[in-house]
């Protein structure tokens, strides 16, 4: 991989990770708000590190090594850089598995978005998914049934993963709607900081994962998604800090997200069924579905009235 993949790989699984991570920074944010002084600086430093080392870096090194047994854990951590030919042709044999497991992930939790949950209307067509909402869960059955149907015929360790990867979802689903409304108690309640610590911790430990599973979309090397996804957590951090109100007025940044979601998903399972997806595709992507959809929500931001002298 040249210089110039390695920065556009980078740059775009930061800025992914920022994207992905609005509503996990909102949250971040408006707990923040009923804590102490202490309790807060505490957060945002040990927290960050928690979060980009431990789990956003911990994780997809996990990943790999369990897709890929062999490697053991420093050789999934350096396969990228490794010279070994047996390497490399066993992540190329395990790919599809790990591929078809996030794009299953991916493609889910763009569904979900798209039938079930309350959005600003960015296209055409969202509005009428919005309101046949019931119709998500015959929908990703059948496409589960559909992808596992035709990984059998490729390697039964691709239908498990998708199967894995479905699961994972509807896993992770539930956290976040138990946070959602955990939120609304922590705003009210008397919790301890420490409790409402923890509970950050397991947020936003929950939210990396969208993060972590569509790098994969951008390459299977940890090193990378270890330096992008680590970027775009201090971009969060930032956020978090102090510009949620600002980002909060761009009403379709969430939108860019979310179809951003569905083309990466929709990499990872074409590359899993070995249709070859060049690597710059999902950074180009990325960068040009989220410039979209935040220029279409600069030119709603409301023009302040100037008043006469």
């Amino acid at each position: 991989m040249d210089i110039f993949s390695v920065f556009l790989t980078v740059a775009g699984l930061c800025l992914f990770e920022t994207i992905s991570s609005i509503d996990n920074a909102i949250i971040n944010a408006e707990v923040l708000t009923t804590m102490g002084a202490k309790a807060r600086r505490w957060f945002l430093l040990w927290g960050l590190l928690i979060a980009v080392f431990l789990i956003r870096g911990l994780l997809p090194l996990v990943i790999v090594w369990a897709t890929v047994p062999s490697l053991g854990l420093m050789g999934a951590l350096t396969a990228t850089f490794s010279s070994d030919p047996r390497v490399h042709a066993a992540i190329d044999a395990s790919a599809p598995i790990l591929l078809a497991g996030g794009g299953t992930f991916l493609v889910f939790l763009f569904l979900n978005w798209l039938f079930l949950e309350p959005k600003n209307i960015g296209l055409r067509g969202e509005k009428f998914f919005q309101m046949h909402g019931v119709w998500f869960f015959a929908v990703v059955s059948i496409l589960l049934t559909v992808i596992v149907w035709f990984a059998l015929q490729m390697n039964p360790l691709m239908a498990f993963g998708a199967v894995v990867g479905s699961s994972a979802f509807f896993i992770t689903h539930g956290f976040k709607e138990n946070a959602k409304q955990a939120e609304e108690q922590l705003m009210q309640s008397g919790m301890s900081d420490i409790s409402k610590i923890f509970y950050l911790e397991v947020i936003d430990a929950t939210f990396s994962i969208d993060g972590v599973l569509g790098a994969f979309a951008f390459t299977l090397s940890v090193p990378l998604i270890l330096l992008g996804n680590g970027l775009g957590a201090f971009v969060v951090r930032e956020l978090t800090l102090g510009n949620i109100d600002r980002i909060k007025k761009y009403m379709y940044l969430k939108n860019g997200a979310m179809y951003s979601i569905l083309f990466l998903g929709s990499i990872m399972l074409l590359d899993a069924f070995g249709v070859h997806i060049p690597s710059w595709v999902s950074p180009v992507i990325t960068f040009g579905v989220v410039a979209f959809f935040f220029i279409k929500s600069t030119r709603a931001i409301p023009v302040p009235n100037k008043t006469a002298e």
